[in-house]
């Protein structure tokens, strides 16, 4: 529902320091299919992991942030690119400015923007020609497949929320997905690349991983020290202190018609 959306969306401002350095980011090569000195729009740029890419491919970037901790951190960060300007606003009621452009980028961003308002306000913000591009990032099969399974039974414990028996999808049973897009009619159809890769985490930077996700910074605190202390004794007691998760980064590009 819109309002557990909008209230989930925000957590990812409490703590933009923990968010920044526990999020592994994105593979850099997608970076390569954004046209390099392009004009871009970024919704939620966070920290601006995706941001710095872009300003180091010459991009000139406006950045929309919605939470003012996270756009003060991505402000610091990329004091060093001029061509960076970071507005703190929401997305939905930000002002387009006059002039189009080249390239709309949500980087694990667009799911959270109003569905009324998302698709029809990105095709308003580019130039004819110009590029949507959506990046998603899934937690897939692989990496310390055992962990995935054993850590359920924590989650079962400690998340109401859990439904018995999850268990990780294979990256090929997650379709490429433009349905949204399509049905808008102001795109063409879209083109997608998929990039699987995995990332080794000790248990407390597992731990920080799982802090910047809104799912588990909205639990209770009481249940989310039970299921912190119930992952943390199974990584360093059955697995060394150390899993590999493996991700599935999804990039869409719809061209505006």
């Amino acid at each position: 529902m819109a309002g557990d959306r909008n209230t989930l969306r925000r957590t990812f401002t409490e703590d933009p320091a923990l968010y920044d350095r526990a999020r592994p980011g994105y593979p850099p090569e997608l970076f390569d299919e954004i046209a390099p000195g392009s004009r871009v729009l970024e919704i939620g740029c966070g920290t601006g992991q995706a941001t710095v890419p872009l300003a180091e491919r010459g991009c000139q970037v406006v950045a929309v942030e919605l939470g003012a901790e996270m756009a003060a951190f991505a402000r610091r960060k990329l004091a060093g690119f001029p061509q960076v300007e970071v507005v703190n606003a929401a997305f939905e009621d930000w002002p387009l400015p006059p002039e189009p452009f080249d390239v709309v980028l949500a980087a694990t961003s667009f799911h959270w923007i109003d569905p009324a308002v998302r698709v029809a306000k990105t095709a308003d913000a580019l130039r004819p020609g110009g590029t949507l591009a959506v990046i998603s990032t899934h937690h897939v099969s692989g990496g310390t497949a055992g962990f995935f399974a054993d850590v359920q039974r924590c989650y079962e414990k400690f998340d109401p929320d859990t439904p018995p028996g999850l268990t990780l999808k294979p990256s090929t049973s997650l379709p490429s997905d433009a349905a949204e897009v399509d049905a808008s009619g102001r795109f063409g159809v879209s083109r997608f690349r998929r990039y699987e890769w995995e990332f080794s985490y000790s248990t407390q930077e597992y731990l920080d991983v799982l802090s910047t996700y809104s799912n588990h910074r909205a639990l209770p605190a009481e249940a989310r020290a039970g299921l912190f202390g119930c992952i943390s004794s199974l990584i360093d007691g059955r697995y060394g202190g150390r899993v590999v998760k493996r991700y599935l980064t999804l990039l869409r590009l719809s061209e505006r018609r």
